[in-house]
């Protein structure tokens, strides 16, 4: 494979960034090109027939214009719905997807009582039952969905402030007690929500494991990409592209504190049915 060819990152905003900082760390002479389909975000509200046809023709154009050596879809919304289909269209790119991390927290938990922190999409999702049933079936799990997380996550990525009170109202279904046991680990099935970890441990009622999947993920990249990995030490310029085609100061300099310089007027753009417009 080409050194120049990028290792795609997908989001549907910010969220994404937790993986690419982890992907950078161990893979730092790869070329990076983050994809936020911020247009669409946030996609949890989407209908999963719309939302899935979006990704599909979003993903044509990206592989097409940019023929990525690998794809990270660092979202669990996204991959959980379209992932399958995304492989079986593109056969020969290798596809990195984000589950929730319920088959580590079964391992780790002492109680067997876990919460997984999700969007409302990645709640519904079958593929999220099946992994419950699969890897933690001896313990209870408890599903909570969040509408405003994500968008709180990106408020306060930005700078913009997000009180407590907010934030607890979204996370307190988490903990549970029961027969004398309490929750000790909860999954952020969300790349969003790592940013708010440090917020979370200090209004949660008591103290939990907050499963990041960053780095597991960053590390199945490293593995699939094998002999492909370039190994290099030097660093190119990596890039973003927005579908929004944000013209943003204060979002260029975020993305620059991550590495990233924004690739303005190069994303597909969508019609108001969210079809790309070629």
């Amino acid at each position: 494979m080409s050194v120049t060819r990028p290792i795609l990152i997908f989001d549907s905003g910010l969220g994404g960034l937790t993986v690419l900082r982890e992907a950078r760390y161990l893979l730092p002479g790869e070329p990076l090109l983050y994809v936020a389909d911020d247009a669409a975000f946030p996609i949890g509200r989407w209908p999963e027939p719309e939302l899935k046809a979006r990704v599909l023709a979003l993903f044509e154009r990206l592989i097409e214009e940019h023929q990525p050596k690998a794809v990270v879809i660092a979202c669990n919304t996204a991959f959980t719905l379209a992932g399958g289909h995304l492989r079986k269209a593109h056969p020969d790119v290798p596809f990195v997807g984000t589950v929730p991390a319920i088959k580590p927290a079964a391992e780790q938990t002492s109680s067997g009582l876990i919460s997984v922190l999700a969007t409302p999409g990645t709640v519904r999702r079958t593929y999220t039952r099946s992994l419950i049933d699969s890897f933690a079936s001896q313990c209870h799990v408890r599903l909570v969905g969040s509408d405003l997380l994500a968008e709180f996550a990106e408020r306060h990525l930005r700078g913009e402030a997000v009180g407590d009170g907010d934030l607890l109202a979204e996370i307190e279904d988490c903990f549970l007690e029961r027969d004398g046991k309490r929750t000790d680990i909860v999954v952020l099935a969300c790349t969003h929500y790592p940013f708010l970890a440090n917020r979370f441990r200090k209004i949660a009622p008591w103290p939990v494991d907050w499963l990041d999947p960053a780095e597991a993920i960053a590390r199945q990249l490293m593995r699939v990409l094998g002999d492909a990995n370039t190994g290099s030490s030097g660093r190119i310029q990596d890039r973003a592209v927005f579908t929004s085609h944000p013209d943003n100061p204060a979002l260029d300099r975020l993305l620059a504190g991550f590495g990233l310089s924004l690739l303005k007027g190069a994303s597909p753009a969508f019609d108001q049915a969210g079809k790309v417009n070629c």
